[in-house]
């Protein structure tokens, strides 16, 4: 099949681009680790705060507003990840209660443990939330759309699918878009949210804005960086790039690497609505890392 173009040129990708690096260095507010003028979104939670409230969809309070000693409006956009292969029943029990406990959006877990998420969090507010052609993205689309409908029977609400990287940077966008089209379709049938993740670290600037384009065009809700098994994670450039091109009415997560309240904010900051993150409890607490981060 010959490769299908897509309607963004060269010249506007390098027009987004540029704005984005624009925005991402416009507060260099910091000299020698110190915020200088306040105004940083890193630095001036009361700023990230407004910028949640015009445009995030998980919003309970305002940023900064905290109840029983974690933060709510943070906690509503999270969705708590337990995707390790070596992840037992017990630790993802564990998983739904701190879910439950804290009132995340949702619990991101393996297809095997949706029926148990789903029976463990039933008549509360926390979705359960699954991946699919989780983690390489190379699956057949049949094979994606069976285990789409297997896990939304199973009783997931959200379905996280890892677009097929290699199509993408062969060409090959036709596929690619008839690939996320497949499982948001069956999703959509249900009305189960779908999120389409781009493994940003594979990618240059620009494949991520191919890449979004043809999720937008296929009808994903979301467009989210990255699965956690690759390299790179979330940046605040990546986020910023994908909320302009996605624009206002798609939602962005920041997954990959996220592990403090502050690399939370700056990348609410940046666009992103929803938080991927297996150190959620940190987050939202303020708890700060005291060890490197490992997957």
């Amino acid at each position: 099949m010959p490769h299908q173009p897509i309607n963004v040129d060269k010249a506007t990708i390098l027009r987004l681009i540029d704005e984005v690096l624009k925005e991402t260095n416009a507060h260099a507010c910091c000299k020698d680790g110190v915020c200088s003028d306040n105004l940083c979104l890193v630095h001036n939670k009361e700023g990230v705060g407004n910028i949640v409230r015009s445009g995030a969809d998980r919003i309970t309070a305002g940023v900064g507003v905290r109840g029983g000693g974690f933060d709510t409006s943070i906690a509503g956009m999270i969705d708590h990840t337990l995707l390790k292969p070596e992840a037992t029943k017990a630790q993802i029990e564990e998983l739904c209660d701190e879910a439950k406990q804290y009132r995340f959006a949702s619990v991101c877990i393996n297809p095997s443990y949706v029926k148990l998420c789903a029976d463990l969090l039933r008549d509360t507010s926390v979705k359960v939330c699954t991946v699919i052609g989780f983690p390489l993205g190379v699956t057949s689309s049949d094979t994606k759309v069976f285990e789409t409908e297997k896990a939304i029977k199973d009783g997931a609400r959200e379905v996280d699918m890892v677009l097929n990287i290699g199509m993408l940077k062969s060409g090959e966008y036709d596929y690619v878009q008839k690939d996320i089209a497949g499982v948001v379709s069956a999703a959509h049938r249900h009305g189960v949210l779908t999120k389409v993740i781009v493994e940003t670290g594979l990618l240059t600037d620009e494949e991520k804005v191919k890449a979004c384009v043809l999720a937008k065009k296929a009808g994903a809700d979301f467009v989210k960086t990255s699965t956690g098994f690759a390299k790179g994670g979330a940046t605040v450039g990546d986020i910023a790039l994908i909320r302009r091109v996605v624009g206002p009415k798609l939602g962005v997560k920041a997954s990959g690497g996220v592990r403090t309240q502050e690399q939370a904010l700056a990348l609410i900051a940046s666009g992103a609505d929803r938080i991927g993150a297996s150190a959620s409890v940190k987050i939202v607490t303020g708890e700060k890392e005291s060890t490197p981060a490992s997957y």
